[in-house]
């Protein structure tokens, strides 16, 4: 009895341990780090468009559907982008790459992704939602993926759109139409994309050049990078003082707003003085805490003002 044990414990193990690498290979196609930050924008969104605190079975379907939406975005970023994530050193330990997953296991995920993510806005939100939520799917794997990365310096500029599309999906989940709010929210996080990812393009540009990915800091000379870096961030800047009229937001927002405004630009500053790897990851954290403050602070100004 003892002897049966002591096999069957180490079998259940080693079937423990596969079933937690194919887990964690799945969700690696997923890239959940990137969705997290998208994510972010959707619940402050929620309460500006709501003027009050709303609903939480609202809230849990669209983040719910809008994890799962972009989720399958990604996987399909990933197949197709397969060749030359193995040519880079940042990607080579992605799942694809080292076949962990099979591209038909990939492609059967991310649909299954995208299917549940409409039936979960159509059945819990509305269509509306569940239509940006798909189109901003197709348009990243369409236009940005499969057209413009490979092609055009300028592919994050307008491949930028589709993860700009939360704060509309959150819009929409709450009102059933879009705005000029929802249009302004939009714009924020699309202007935000271009020097967020030419930041960490600055960093990785010898993967991107070894590819041939013609991201802007691998065609263009760091002055002009970090040239459009800033103008990027005033444009930014302003679209957020722009909000406060039409998303009839007050002081806390204002002074949050502006004061992350001006001292993401000091970073982007820094990066003109001194553009190497080490700041250019900087102006990137930066990147990512300038958009949390901003959204935080816009969904915390609508409940202080609509409670």
């Amino acid at each position: 009895m003892g002897a049966n044990v002591g096999i069957g414990g180490p079998q259940v193990g080693w079937f423990d341990q596969q079933i937690a690498r194919r887990a964690s290979a799945y969700l690696a196609l997923t890239k959940i780090r990137i969705i997290e930050l998208l994510l972010v924008t959707t619940v402050p969104t929620m309460f500006v468009a709501a003027k009050t605190v709303p609903s939480l079975g609202l809230v849990v379907s669209t983040l719910a559907g809008g994890t799962l939406a972009a989720a399958g975005a990604n996987v399909s970023n990933m197949i197709y982008d397969r060749d030359i994530d193995a040519g880079m050193g940042r990607t080579q330990s992605r799942p694809l790459v080292t076949g962990a997953v099979t591209v038909k296991e990939a492609v059967i995920f991310a649909i299954a992704l995208e299917g549940s993510a409409f039936a979960i806005f159509a059945t819990t939100v509305n269509i509306l939602s569940g239509a940006l939520a798909l189109g901003a799917a197709v348009f990243y794997l369409c236009v940005y993926t499969m057209w413009l990365k490979r092609r055009y310096p300028s592919n994050i500029v307008i491949g930028g759109a589709a993860g700009a599309m939360p704060p509309v999906i959150a819009w929409t989940a709450v009102t059933g139409r879009i705005s000029v709010a929802a249009v302004l929210c939009f714009g924020l996080v699309f202007m935000w994309t271009p020097p967020h990812f030419w930041a960490l393009a600055v960093r990785y540009r010898d993967d991107y050049a070894a590819v041939s990915v013609p991201m802007l800091p691998v065609v263009a000379d760091l002055d002009k990078v970090t040239k459009h870096i800033l103008g990027y961030s005033v444009i930014v800047l302003a679209i957020s003082i722009a909000i406060v009229p039409v998303a009839h937001l007050g002081g806390l927002y204002i002074v949050a707003a502006a004061g992350a405004g001006l001292w993401f630009g000091a970073r982007v500053l820094l990066l003109r003085q001194n553009r190497d790897p080490k700041t250019a990851m900087r102006v990137f954290s930066a990147s990512i805490i300038y958009l949390t403050v901003v959204f935080v602070a816009m969904g915390l100004d609508a409940l202080i003002r609509h409670p």
